[in-house]
């Protein structure tokens, strides 16, 4: 006598959007170039760890918000000896990034037009254009603003391999 086994439930396939359990990333890094290019770095790893692959064009679109909003904590929010922190959180199908810095009086202004051959001008521009929403709040735990950027990962198709 032979007893049948259930057969073994099915793995759910993967849907086509990305739909995040919530994940939350929070690090400081020094207000310097090569702090904020540790951010770019560390927010492409923990993206890709998400879900989001190295390649594909949120992942791109994401580490280059993270670079600019970093960038801009540089230049324009450095107060000597503070650091800046970048936070990154992943709910539903979206990913926020926020950048908090210590220089609250310079508040975050898109250039209204950048000339070619001005060298910078185009970071929140830049920002407005690839993410879905983006702005700027007082930072509540201390001197400083908080610069955020809201992307729905979901509206971004991913790339096709030319190699196939």
């Amino acid at each position: 006598m032979t007893s049948k086994q259930p057969p073994l439930p099915m793995r759910p396939v993967r849907a086509a959007q990305p739909r995040f359990t919530w994940h939350h990333f929070t690090m400081r890094f020094s207000s310097t170039p090569r702090g904020a290019r540790l951010a770019r770095h560390l927010a492409g790893e923990r993206l890709d760890a998400w879900g989001i692959p190295y390649g594909s064009e949120a992942h791109d679109t994401l580490t280059l918000t993270v670079a600019e909003l970093s960038s801009n904590a540089v230049h324009h929010g450095h107060v000597s000896g503070r650091d800046f922190r970048l936070r990154l959180t992943a709910e539903g199908t979206a990913i926020r990034i926020e950048v908090t810095d210590t220089r609250g009086e310079r508040l975050p202004t898109p250039a209204e037009t950048a000339s070619s051959d001005e060298d910078g001008g185009r970071g929140l521009l830049l920002v407005a254009a690839l993410t879905d929403r983006w702005g700027w709040y007082p930072c509540a735990d201390g001197p400083g603003k908080t610069v955020w950027a809201v992307l729905e990962v979901s509206r971004c198709p991913e790339r096709q391999d030319s190699s196939q």
